[in-house]
């Protein structure tokens, strides 16, 4: 007979998949692993470009603080420019094929 594989509870299983030192961005869209260096006090995410203070619990241990609001409201100010010339170019696409079409 084969013998069955002992598996751990759940706890355990979680815990070999915890990573310390690290934390994820707080971007909903955008979820990426990020590692401050020890004693760091912001750390700017490579991929959104969001910036967060980072708070230490303790030695090799990171939390984020809270979001650099300058650089987060940049991004967003831009985000929002970007989508809004879009939607504008679109709205004249529809006007001139409106016209066209008559």
């Amino acid at each position: 007979m084969e013998q069955e594989k002992k598996v751990g509870a759940t706890v355990e299983s979680l815990r070999a998949t915890r990573t310390y030192g690290k934390f994820r961005c707080h971007n909903p869209t955008c979820m990426e692993r990020l590692e401050p260096k020890k004693g760091q006090k912001t750390i700017k995410c490579p991929t959104c470009g969001m910036e967060f203070r980072v708070a230490w619990v303790k030695d090799g241990f990171p939390r984020i603080r809270g979001p650099v609001w300058e650089v987060n409201r940049k991004v967003a100010e831009d985000a929002f420019e970007m989508k809004m010339k879009a939607k504008e170019a679109k709205g004249k696409e529809a006007l001139k094929e409106n016209k066209e079409g008559k």
